[in-house]
């Protein structure tokens, strides 16, 4: 082999048929190394050219595709100035588009000597010890694939985890179990389809870094929430092989996803990496430019600026950092087609210096882009430097994680004082959060529940956290939960709590399905997964974490109860708005386009508004044109609800209200009673509705 004169853009290793090129960045670097292996772990070197922009780089003729790689760079090994250069470790690319195997954990893995501070430096070489990045053929048939664009209105979004979806599905071959494969498997699409599921979120499918920490006590990362390839994705979850076989499976899981309906979004973790703070191992970034790709605390630059929690955070301020988060996404957009991203502690990216500034270049960048700008952009508006809380503060492209929905709809359900102004803005799609900067209903991703914590069926079960297995002497995690149980943890005997709580579950699905904005379900809450009390199982890839297909009486209770409330909001626009309430009467009706009443069928007063608490309320839904104009110009007409919420001990006499609202109603849902079929109770305006103690009805106008 030689190496021939290179080109420096595209960065990465790109084939053309004949051979691959080169390019990687480093600013600081005085010399760096490009790494070929062999089948049987050879490595040959050469030395790459910096041609300009501190790009490196060089073209190798008569290798393609599943060619393994990495890089070692030279420079000063310099902690207290930022630098960690350190070429006896194996680098692997920031734009690698594959890679082989993960770290083999050891003290050579680390560029200075383990077990001292880390301003000594480690002179022993770990190659045999690392993954290898991998060329790959990017060439595939996408035939006619295309994304879906959904309009966000319609969305309901199922987050869930590769791995553990399908990794005991019975319906599913074993040999693609946990795999992207599986994903795409006829079994799974059918139970995301009758759930009325349009899109899949995607816990991190970039390629990330079991840390050793957790190897050394049985345990994985397996929630992947410590990325070392951007454009790479885990090969992991491939059931082709590491050798850029995970690639094409990818491909084909978003191909077969899209035909069916279903868009995919992608759980992004740009706001740290998987090496770790000053005493993490060298991996990729630290070693190819430590001052480049990592904040660094100004005073002290041996030291990182973490405001993720996990010991570094990206330089997001820095062009060449920048690119690579935008290199990520547009390949992930137009390469792997999928439909939008996820960003994990999004309020990171928009430092600037200190302080979250929704004007960040990152921001900017993304407005301005053509591509990436069309695209569904959720953010997790937090993260956990001072500040951070960013909920409602993003800039009008994006729809974020709606933590005050969550925590509004816990505290009501349970019980707890509330505002009764703050649940009537959750339940409508947050217009207070929202609404003055331009946004819309779909703004608001309204959740009850998320990896990040308790499962529903945890939620409602258990006081305390139970995270003994995560061998931290139960000290991570939420610190509790506040008064579900009702004295009894976990399982219970009682069927009076048993029934409490599997009407809670039904209360939290149905405030969800028929709350504005977009919904977003935990998967596998659907048939009541459980996580036996554990509410930060990140490190559980086992049974804790994996989805029970072995569904009892109830689970499939539950999971009917879901479909059929989905179905529902499928076919009524009124719950799917693109536009807010205007609290006014529409098109000569008297009545206007939604009415908050008492439980005596009375419109809310200010007092009442103004007392600020109140555990039954009743919610009026005009449908006879929606009071907005949907699609060319035309209303749609829907029909017309009553929502009785009760959160209260005892049950509560609702009365019909009488004038305009209608004359007959026929009961649709009721969340005492899951086996109510649609109509088979109808009540006249005037008449009482009894809503039994924390339950939820809903009537439709039939006359």
């Amino acid at each position: 082999m030689e190496l021939w004169p290179g080109n420096t853009y595209p960065l990465g290793a790109t084939w053309d048929g004949e051979g691959v090129n080169f390019a990687v960045f480093s600013e600081h670097g005085d010399r760096v190394q490009l790494c070929l292996f062999d089948d049987d772990g050879r490595e040959t070197r050469f030395d790459l050219e910096e041609a300009r922009a501190f790009v490196w780089n060089g073209y190798v003729p008569g290798i393609g595709p599943g060619q393994r790689y990495a890089f070692r760079v030279h420079g000063p090994y310099a902690p207290s100035q930022g630098h960690r250069f350190n070429a006896n470790k194996l680098l692997l690319d920031p734009h690698a588009r594959a890679i082989d195997g993960h770290v083999d954990w050891g003290p050579e893995a680390f560029g200075y000597q383990l077990g001292s501070h880390d301003l000594t430096f480690s002179d022993v070489d770990d190659a045999e010890l690392m993954p290898k990045c991998v060329v790959i053929d990017p060439w595939f048939d996408w035939g006619g694939d295309k994304r879906l664009d959904i309009p966000w209105h319609e969305t309901v979004i199922y987050e869930t985890h590769v791995k553990g979806f399908t990794q005991l599905h019975p319906g599913v071959p074993p040999e693609i179990r946990g795999t992207y494969a599986g994903l795409a498997h006829p079994a799974s699409i059918e139970h995301l389809q009758l759930l009325g599921v349009t899109a899949v979120e995607l816990m991190p499918v970039h390629h990330f870094v079991h840390p050793q920490h957790l190897l050394d006590k049985g345990l994985r990362n397996y929630w992947g929430y410590d990325s070392i390839g951007f454009l790479a994705p885990e090969s992991g979850y491939s059931s082709s092989g590491g050798r850029g076989g995970q690639v094409t499976e990818f491909k084909q899981m978003v191909k077969t996803l899209h035909e069916a309906g279903i868009e995919v979004i992608l759980d992004v973790v740009y706001n740290h990496t998987g090496e770790g703070n000053h005493l993490g191992p060298t991996l990729s970034f630290k070693g190819l430019d430590n001052q480049t790709y990592y904040r660094l605390v100004d005073e002290d630059p041996r030291y990182y600026f973490d405001v993720t929690g996990t010991g570094n955070s990206l330089n997001a301020r820095h062009p060449e950092a920048l690119r690579l988060i935008m290199d990520s996404l547009r390949y992930w957009a137009t390469e792997m087609h999928v439909d939008g991203f996820r960003f994990d502690l999004a309020a990171a990216l928009a430092r600037q210096f200190h302080l979250v500034d929704r004007l960040s270049a990152f921001f900017d960048i993304i407005h301005q882009d053509p591509i990436l700008s069309r695209m569904k952009l959720i953010a997790e508006p937090w993260d956990v430097g001072e500040g951070g809380y960013q909920v409602g503060n993003f800039p009008p492209l994006w729809s974020e994680w709606n933590g005050k929905y969550r925590d509004t709809m816990r505290d009501f359900w349970r019980g707890e004082d509330h505002s009764l102004a703050d649940f009537a803005f959750r339940l409508t799609g947050s217009s207070d959060l929202y609404e003055n900067n331009g946004r819309k209903p779909f703004a608001s991703i309204n959740f009850i529940t998320a990896h990040d914590g308790f499962t529903l069926n945890d939620l409602v079960s258990y006081n305390e956290k139970h995270n003994e297995a995560n061998g931290e002497d139960n000290q991570d995690g939420e610190s509790h939960n506040r008064s579900w149980n009702h004295g009894v943890e976990g399982e219970t005997d009682d069927p009076a709590i048993h029934q409490l709580r599997e009407r809670q579950k039904r209360n939290f699905l149905a405030t969800l399905a028929l709350s504005q904005g977009v919904p977003m379900l935990l998967g596998g809450d659907e048939m009541g997964r459980t996580q036996r009390g554990n509410n930060n199982a990140y490190c559980q890839d086992n049974e804790i974490s994996w989805f029970d297909w072995s569904l009892r009486e109830e689970n499939l209770l539950l999971l009917g109860w879901t479909r059929r409330l989905m179905q529902m909001r499928a076919a009524h626009p009124i719950f799917r708005r693109r536009n807010w309430f205007q609290g006014r009467a529409i098109y000569g009706s008297e009545v206007t386009d939604i009415v908050w009443l008492d439980p005596k069928g009375t419109p809310m007063s200010d007092e009442q508004w103004n007392a600020g608490f109140a555990k039954s309320v009743a919610l009026f839904l005009n449908g006879d044109e929606l009071g907005m104009r949907e699609r060319r110009g035309r209303p749609i007409a829907d029909d017309s609800f009553m929502l009785f919420f009760n959160a209260s001990p005892d049950s509560v006499g609702f009365c019909l209200p009488v004038g305009s609202y209608g004359d007959e109603w026929a009961t649709v849902i009721d969340t005492n009673e899951p086996m109510l079929e649609e109509g088979e109770r109808v009540y006249k305006a005037g008449e009482e509705i009894p809503v039994e103690s924390r339950s939820l009805v809903v009537l439709r106008r039939v006359a």
